[in-house]
């Protein structure tokens, strides 16, 4: 049985931003300047919550630091959303999650009588190359005329988050990024392993972070979450790794070897390198684009290399949506 395709996105966040080191560099290359110096990096703390209820869970993934600003307590949300259709409500998600902090704190703090700043950062992270287009601050979601807008302006909630919208970066402009070798590694990944119509050459464009990774003293767990996340997002087989690790060596030869045996034992990608049916695939996939092609007229090129490339449950899915979607970004979301 596949797994949960949102599943390896989370999974993956989660792992690499949960080493402070590497949420560090992704928060310090997207907060404002003056804010950079005012942090105390060295003492970010992860703290083990998340405010994300299990129906939404497939959708986005946060975490959670704590720190001091400017010499007081405070903390960094990091919320990821996954998927490529904006939510038009995430100011709204975020207020409530910041308001679960702070009732922690308060809890965790009885004596205090003082709320500690909280910086919220979205990373908008898929691979569909389709930019936010939702609010990013909670006052624009209040329906007001713009008289009602002005006289109300200051009793109105001002919440607005950070926005790192990699979703819509190319990937040069990705790569060019301040980042730790594994945060630029999985940013990379989550726009190019699922949805690509040349994969793995992008992959090669990452061989000198991977070299970084596969160099440290856990270069082979390292380099096994990376494949964890390739085989599972990707349509790939052992074979496309071969340019790879030729490239990185024998330890690469090794993550691959026990990554790819413990999916299978798993049984987690038994359906990309056996007892894969593709006449069944093949049928399935040419007839949700001949339905899509129906509704929506012509198809982008991403869009056919997508459902080619996919698993015969997600092409299902896909199919059930083509009844009440309007949009394709409702098909794919």
């Amino acid at each position: 049985m596949p797994a949960n395709p949102s599943s390896p996105h989370d999974a993956y966040f989660r792992r690499v931003l949960s080493v402070p080191a590497n949420a560090a560099s992704e928060i310090r290359d997207t907060i404002p300047e003056p804010l950079i110096g005012r942090i105390d990096w060295d003492c970010m703390e992860l703290q083990p919550v998340s405010f994300v209820s299990d129906q939404l869970d497939s959708r986005f993934s946060d975490i959670l630091y704590r720190t001091r600003l400017d010499g007081h307590p405070a903390y960094i949300y990091l919320l990821v959303e996954h998927q490529s259709r904006s939510d038009r409500f995430m100011a709204l998600r975020i207020m409530e999650y910041l308001v679960n902090v702070w009732n922690q704190h308060r809890h965790q703090h009885p004596d205090q009588d003082t709320l500690p700043a909280v910086l919220p950062l979205v990373v908008h992270s898929n691979g569909t190359g389709r930019r936010w287009n939702a609010p990013t601050e909670l006052s624009e979601l209040i329906d007001l005329d713009p008289a009602a807008r002005a006289a109300l302006a200051p009793y109105l909630p001002r919440l607005r988050f950070l926005l790192d919208d990699v979703a819509a970066l190319d990937l040069p402009a990705l790569l060019a990024r301040d980042l730790t070798p594994a945060t630029r590694v999985m940013l990379a990944l989550h726009k190019i392993a699922p949805r690509n119509t040349d994969p793995r050459s992008d992959i090669l464009k990452l061989i000198d972070d991977l070299r970084v990774l596969a160099s440290g003293p856990d270069g082979i767990a390292e380099l096994q979450v990376v494949m964890t996340y390739i085989l599972l997002v990707g349509d790939f087989a052992e074979a496309d790794f071969d340019l790879l690790i030729d490239r990185l060596g024998p330890r690469a030869k090794e993550a691959l070897m026990t990554t790819a045996e413990r999916l299978r034992a798993e049984g987690r990608i038994e359906g990309r390198d056996e007892g894969r049916d593709e006449g069944l695939v093949e049928g399935a996939a040419r007839v949700l684009t001949r339905l899509l092609t129906v509704k929506f007229g012509a198809l982008p090129p991403a869009t056919i290399h997508t459902i080619r490339t996919s698993q015969l449950t997600q092409i299902e899915t896909w199919t059930t949506r083509v009844l009440t979607a309007a949009t394709l970004d409702e098909i794919f979301a």
